[in-house]
């Protein structure tokens, strides 16, 4: 394996709220994703996965904890020395309906990361790159000049990936790219995302809620439960093995084709709501909704050590 491009130690981000409230969105996780690698993190809706995933790229400001990029620590950084590494670092956002301004065409979408960079000395160069990045993804030079309402889901989706790919970063996260699209095109995006990462090659931390797209996409998975990671490994083992109960669970909700299968598959029920990040519970986070909690789970915070090679997991009683 080559060596990490991004390393994640003991991140945090919690949010001040009203009356003293503390809301716990990211809560030490550590983790490394290296250099062509995609890394798929999973969770239910307001585990903080998309909290994560802002905080590495300093969207949001790191509670505590160290994001490295290439050995170095970018949460150190001042704002001026964080530009260049912010060139290196992308997001492609859930939601293309607002997340491109709808006063600016297309060519400024794109083409205003070029200026901020300093990537382009003329508009006729302005003009050409961003019509040689629609080419990529799939859209034609036609396409610069019109403003985002003209556009369908996908196609915005579309511009988003070319917005992000302007300034050549080598790691773009993909915070729920196809979860507001059309079930009939999102294939199409996942298999772009896939063909950009092979063409140019890049490292992906790909958020989701959708477990089989993230099987597809993903070398390895991390799953995420109210601010910690609960278990990561390669993607087959993952699927294949699962160790932690959450991850057991979140697995057997997955729809299969074959009716028999289905019938034969045990389908694990979680019982209450996820807990606030407010107020998570002592011990095991999950210990609340655990179909084999016990009183340890209660008072002691499991590890998150190596249960088999390369299979990492934060329970008790594996």
């Amino acid at each position: 394996m080559s060596q990490s491009l991004i390393e994640v130690n003991g991140l945090r981000k919690f949010f001040q709220l009203g009356n003293n409230r503390v809301l716990q969105a990211v809560n030490d996780i550590s983790f490394a994703i290296q250099q062509g690698e995609t890394l798929g993190l999973v969770g239910e809706s307001g585990c903080g996965k998309t909290s994560a995933g802002r905080t590495i790229i300093r969207l949001y400001e790191p509670t505590a904890g160290q994001v490295n990029y290439n050995g170095v620590d970018i949460t150190k950084l001042s704002k001026s020395k964080f530009k260049a590494y912010r060139r290196k670092m992308q997001m492609i956002f859930q939601d293309p309906y607002s997340s491109l301004n709808p006063r600016m065409t297309v060519m400024d979408i794109i083409g205003e990361a070029l200026d901020i960079h300093g990537l382009v000395g003329s508009r006729a160069e302005r003009k050409l790159r961003v019509e040689q990045l629609l080419d990529l993804v799939g859209l034609n030079s036609e396409h610069a000049s019109r403003y985002p309402h003209e556009f369908s889901g996908g196609q915005r989706q579309r511009i988003g990936i070319t917005r992000a790919l302007a300034v050549e970063p080598q790691f773009i996260i993909c915070d729920e790219p196809i979860s507001a699209l059309d079930v009939s095109i999102q294939a199409q995006i996942i298999n772009l995302l896939i063909d950009l990462q092979k063409k140019l090659g890049l490292t992906y931390l790909l958020i989701a809620h959708d477990l089989s797209m993230v099987k597809y996409m993903s070398d390895r998975v991390a799953v995420m439960y109210l601010g910690k990671i609960v278990e990561m490994t390669r993607s087959e083992d993952l699927y294949a093995d699962p160790q932690h109960p959450y991850t057991q669970a979140l697995l057997s909700a997955i729809p299969v084709p074959a009716v028999d299968r289905q019938n034969e598959r045990e389908r694990i029920i979680l019982t209450g709501d996820l807990p606030s990040p407010t107020d998570p519970p002592s011990g095991c986070h999950f210990r609340t909704r655990c179909p084999i909690a016990s009183e340890k789970c209660a008072r002691v915070e499991p590890d998150f050590v190596e249960v088999k090679p390369g299979h990492w997991a934060a329970c008790h009683h594996i």
